[in-house]
Order: structure tokens, then C-alpha cells, then sequence
């Protein structure tokens, strides 16, 4: 029989409530704790998960035995240092994306979980969906032939007011970046888990619809693979009113393009009795996106719940999970890319030196 873990929650914000509803829903996990610094966020917090133990400092909760595992909802330039501390602690960590802002802080991460011979996973929770799974399978199975080209495409929207308020928000040492770290992160990890490796890019980013902040509402690149396909990136938020995000993936002898977690278009060279099938039930014309023009809005935490399930069974089964803290490290390289190509205006390599 499965273990039953005992997770905390450091970071009380709408993105940690996410985290806490999807560890109660999973039968082997346990919510034990919870941290947060304000008054506001612990109150909250306490009245929707009142099994959770309450602590101010994340120091404190990691020296309570009952938790065994830690998630982070921190803003995000500040994921290094619970990270780093809980692998000194003998906790697991499970960390939103990004995973940190610069490949240092991810670096010092990834060896203080090697020294303690603890788990560290990262937070994609679109790659879990039914649609994401399907598409992965179909590239895995080399159905595309020849990968030729690849797109993520992020057309998003944010009111001012959401920069304003958060005091994090758009600013270099907390967000490290805007529409393409902050937002985009999610559709250009679900294009390079599908394509493969980025080998160089070309790319612009500018603030274009929103004022008072240090990182980009608008950045576009032009791609190469390390396999010799072609692809572009482009996210925003600076796209009134925002729509569904896509990722399309295409070669020699197929092409598949999801909105979110729908397709709207399989089409294979050699088709299967499976692919009418897909298309039957996956393809759909695409809404608008949850969370297109709202943080969070409309957005389900079953990914969530599916993500940090898999995290938990490779806990159990002695494994690395499907998203280690190097899979995570790699959309945030690939972003930096692209901000160093906007700032040099010329094309920059991978990886990164």
C-alpha cells in the first residue's frame, strides 16, 4: 500500500490555494501545514483549510515532523531559499513554475536536493491533461515523421490593475520576467517537451500596453530545434481581451494543433481507427482561456492534483517524476534566451553559457 505523505504549503496566495485543494484530493497525501506572512493570507488560508497548521516562517513549518513534503507558491525570485533549506531539512520539494528566474538560483537548488538525496519536482500542470497526453504519445510514436516546424502562442490579456497591485508583479527581482516568464512559461515548456531541445533563437520583446513595470507585456522568437526544425514563440499580455493559448506541433506526415485542452486540429498521414476517435472527442472549438485575461480564472486544480500525484508515485516507486527540477530548468533557459537576444538583438545559442 501506498505511503501517505504530509505536505506543506509555503506561500498562502490563489496559486498556493490551488496547491492545497489539489493535495486533498489525492488518497496518500495529507494537508498538515500551511505558511504565509500576513495576517490577511494566514486568515484566509485557515478558514479554507482548517486542518492545516499555520506558520509565519517557513524555517518553523520545516522543522515539523509531520511534513514530509513541501510545495512553494512564493512569488517567483523567491523559490531559491525555502527550496534550498527544506533539501538541508530532509523535505521533498514540489515547486511552481517558474521554478526560479535564473539558472544560478535553479542551479543552487538542483545541488542542495543532490547533497541530500531528496526529490525535487517543478509544476507544469498542463502537460498532465488528456489532450497533452495524446499529443505527447503521438510524437513519442514518431507520427509525425520528420518534425519540420513548432508553435506556442500566448495571447493574453492583464489590466493594469494587476500589475498595481501585487508589489511582486512585473518587476525584475520577484517576476525575472513578464508575459514570457510569468504567463508564457506554461505553452513554451508544452512546446519544448514535444519538440525536443531549443538550439538557438531570435527574438524581440517590448512593453507595449502597460506602464510602471521592468519586464515585457509583448515578446515573439524565432526558433531553431536542435532536431532542425523551425518555430516561433509568442506571448503577451498586452492582447485585449486574450484568447486560448495554442501549441501546434508539425512535420512530413502530420500535423496537431491544441487550444488549451482541446484540440482543433489531428490530422496524420497514416491514419488510425484511434484517430477518428480523438477527434470525436478532443476536438472542439476553442473557448476562451481560463485565465486569458483573469489570474486564475476559471482555471481547474485537477492538473495540479494530477501533477503532484505523479510526484508522489515516483516517491513511492523509488523514481524520478515525470517533472524533475532539471525538466523544469528548462523553459526558464530558454526565456532568458530569448530575453538576451532582445536586449543583443541577434541570435543566441543554447544552452546558455
Amino acid at each position: 500500500m501506498a505511503r501517505t505523505y504530509g505536505i506543506g504549503v509555503i506561500g498562502a496566495g490563489f496559486i498556493g490555494e490551488y496547491h492545497a485543494a489539489a493535495i486533498q484530493e489525492i488518497p496518500n497525501a495529507r494537508l498538515v501545514a500551511g505558511c504565509a506572512r500576513s495576517d490577511k493570507s494566514v486568515a484566509r488560508f485557515s478558514e479554507k483549510f482548517p486542518q492545516a497548521k499555520m506558520y509565519r516562517d517557513y524555517r518553523d513549518m520545516l522543522k515539523d515532523p509531520a511534513v514530509d513534503i513541501v510545495t512553494i507558491a512564493t512569488p517567483s525570485g523567491s523559490h531559491m531559499e525555502p527550496a534550498v533549506e527544506a533539501a538541508r531539512a530532509g523535505k521533498h520539494v514540489i515547486i511552481e513554475k517558474p521554478i526560479e528566474i535564473t539558472l544560478d538560483r535553479i542551479d543552487r537548488i538542483l545541488q542542495a536536493h543532490d547533497k541530500a538525496g531528496t526529490k525535487i519536482g517543478g509544476i507544469f500542470n498542463g502537460r498532465f491533461n488528456d489532450a497533452a497526453q495524446l499529443f505527447k504519445k503521438a510524437v513519442d510514436q514518431g507520427r509525425f515523421g520528420r518534425l519540420t516546424f513548432g508553435m506556442a502562442y500566448g495571447p493574453w490579456w492583464r489590466e493594469q490593475s494587476y500589475y498595481d497591485e501585487g508589489g511582486w508583479k512585473g518587476t525584475i527581482r520577484y517576476d525575472g520576467g513578464g508575459a514570457l516568464m510569468n504567463q508564457g512559461i506554461h505553452t513554451i515548456d508544452m512546446l519544448q517537451w514535444l519538440m525536443g531541445p531549443v538550439k538557438s533563437v531570435q527574438a524581440f520583446a517590448a512593453t507595449l500596453a502597460h506602464k510602471r513595470i521592468e519586464v515585457e507585456d509583448t515578446g515573439s522568437a524565432a526558433v531553431e530545434f536542435a532536431n532542425g526544425a523551425l518555430g516561433t514563440i509568442a506571448c503577451t499580455t498586452s492582447m485585449w481581451p486574450g484568447h486560448f493559448r495554442i501549441v501546434e506541433v508539425a512535420g512530413d506526415a502530420g500535423s496537431v494543433a491544441m487550444a488549451d485542452a482541446n484540440f482543433f486540429f489531428w490530422k496524420f498521414k497514416n491514419e488510425t481507427d484511434e484517430d477518428e476517435r480523438i477527434r470525436k472527442e478532443k476536438v472542439a472549438f476553442p473557448a476562451v482561456s481560463a485565465g486569458a485575461s483573469t489570474p486564475g480564472g476559471g482555471l481547474s486544480h485537477e492538473g495540479h492534483r494530477r501533477n503532484i500525484a505523479e510526484f508522489l508515485a515516483a516517491l513511492d516507486n523509488n523514481r524520478e517524476p515525470a517533472v524533475t527540477g532539471r525538466e523544469a530548468r528548462k523553459s526558464v533557459e530558454i526565456i532568458l534566451a530569448i530575453y538576451q537576444s532582445a536586449r543583443c538583438r541577434k541570435a543566441v545559442d543554447l544552452p546558455l553559457q
